[in-house]
């Protein structure tokens, strides 16, 4: 399955952020300009993101978009509302496909590894998806490397349809990816569509150090706030002004010189860019046609210095959700 080089995910935003007129028109611009990627999950504002961006590409020929979402978290109280047991991803992904009003994803993605499920169980269900007809494809997100080759095992030895994506963080200040999970997804022909590939905004430079966050940015969104808050340091602030610079020296935007450095990656499907107006879309995808020569990548990294996470120990906290 081809995907665009960007993807649109409605992360905070949608049922968040913005109301269903607001995402309608960021959804209209990201078809304008040739986005057909589209990421959501069942969690997200507890299913009202789905609702919002089934509603905003209501009319859209079906064939011509990808629609990805995620099962995992919990999305109600019951015990058995949560994980990749058999019960949680049929009766989620069936929740799933009324919100966005659609027979099908194309893509249902494990929104994190289940320790308490076994994986052929997880992988039965999946793979009986695909054959239902209601996904054309299975994906994880945020899974090590061990995991998914793990799955990739399993999957052989079963018969079972095998994941061809990861969606990992994945920025110039987040690279804990490149040690283990990509070398092991390219031997296994796995793709890795890479969420919060500006650092949730801070790759803007619009977060200046000592100063308050600028009113209605992600920071300030319920959200957001505690997930963006390890990155408000002057620490990380101060280099990323440097980066910023030397952007705007070469005539670029930060914003689009993030996303270009990530584009850089082969093992990188598409980039995952959230917004609350059109023009940050206009903007972000000028990004797929900047070139990075290794002189400038050098000195991007020169700036960011000791700020870069590459150990691949680093997780995420299992309460955040993007």
């Amino acid at each position: 399955m081809k995907v665009s080089e960007l993807s649109y995910g409605n992360w905070i935003t949608h049922g968040g952020q913005i109301e269903q007129d607001a995402a309608s028109a960021c959804v209209k611009a990201s078809l304008d300009v040739g986005i057909t990627t589209f990421d959501t999950a069942d969690v997200y504002a507890i299913g009202a993101a789905e609702e919002v961006l089934g509603k905003a590409l209501k009319g859209v020929r079906r064939d011509s978009i990808e629609i990805f979402t995620k099962v995992y978290w919990p999305t109600g109280p019951n015990p058995n509302n949560r994980g990749l047991s058999r019960k949680h991803i049929m009766e989620s992904v069936h929740a799933s496909l009324d919100r966005l009003g659609t027979d099908h994803v194309d893509l249902i993605q494990a929104h994190r590894y289940d320790y308490e499920t076994p994986l052929e169980e997880t992988l039965r269900a999946f793979d009986d998806l695909v054959r239902q007809g209601k996904t054309h494809y299975v994906g994880v997100s945020e899974w090590n490397s061990q995991q998914i080759a793990d799955a990739v095992r399993i999957a052989a030895d079963m018969g079972f349809d095998r994941i061809v994506s990861n969606q990992p963080q994945y920025s110039l200040l987040w690279r804990v990816i490149e040690p283990e999970v990509v070398p092991v997804c390219q031997a296994n022909g796995i793709g890795q569509i890479v969420w919060s590939p500006l650092a949730q905004g801070i790759l803007t430079g619009k977060y200046l150090p000592g100063e308050p966050v600028p009113a209605g940015s992600r920071a300030t969104s319920n959200d957001g706030k505690d997930y963006i808050g390890w990155l408000l340091r002057d620490e990380v602030l101060n280099p990323v002004q440097d980066f910023a610079a030397l952007c705007r020296e070469a005539g670029y935007t930060p914003a689009s010189v993030a996303l270009a450095w990530v584009l850089r990656n082969p093992n990188v499907s598409s980039a995952i860019v959230g917004a609350t107006r059109p023009e940050q879309i206009l903007e972000n995808v000028k990004a797929v046609d900047i070139t990075l020569d290794d002189d400038f990548v050098a000195a991007i990294d020169a700036a960011l210095g000791t700020q870069v996470l590459r150990d691949p120990a680093m997780t995420v906290s299992p309460e955040k959700r993007p």
